[in-house]
């Protein structure tokens, strides 16, 4: 079944949509930025959005390893710095909020290595790209297929 295509039905609205990206990046950095955008839609399998930040963070010089290793951070944690880890637990948490939110020691743990704007820039960088999420999986957004 053909899905409708928000892009093209609500320009106006999904346009400012997708201006949030790279304001926030420009508060987190690109790394940092793509990480997240990354960590999100590994969760939510979102396989449009994982095709696209897995491009993006190679192009700005992200190592494979550590895109690979993303999926299972906690295991890896000597390939994601202390501020880095301390981030994915606070976007794991806002992807995943469930009933009890998002903890006082995720919260606090991010807290300790970002200030308050860019706190504040990783809960809405959470945020944004689970929306992007739930746009592309409902509208079956797919990735391109490339030649390796």
């Amino acid at each position: 079944m053909k899905r409708v295509t928000v892009r093209d039905q609500i320009p106006e609205i999904y346009g400012k949509i997708l201006e949030a990206g790279p304001e926030l990046q420009k508060i987190l950095g690109d790394t940092l930025a793509e990480l997240v955008k990354l960590r999100v839609s590994y969760i939510n399998g979102c396989a449009f959005c994982i095709d696209k930040h897995t491009t993006d963070a190679l192009d700005l010089g992200e190592s494979r390893q550590r895109l690979f290793l993303l999926a299972a951070w906690r295991e890896a944690p000597a390939h994601f710095t202390e501020a880095e880890q301390a981030a994915l637990e606070l976007v794991d948490q806002v992807t995943r909020l469930g009933e009890h939110g998002v903890s006082d020691e995720a919260y606090a743990g991010a807290a300790e290595h970002f200030d308050e704007r860019e706190t504040a820039a990783l809960i809405l960088a959470a945020a944004h790209m689970n929306l992007l999420n739930r746009v592309a999986i409902t509208t079956h957004l797919h990735p391109p297929r490339r030649r390796s």
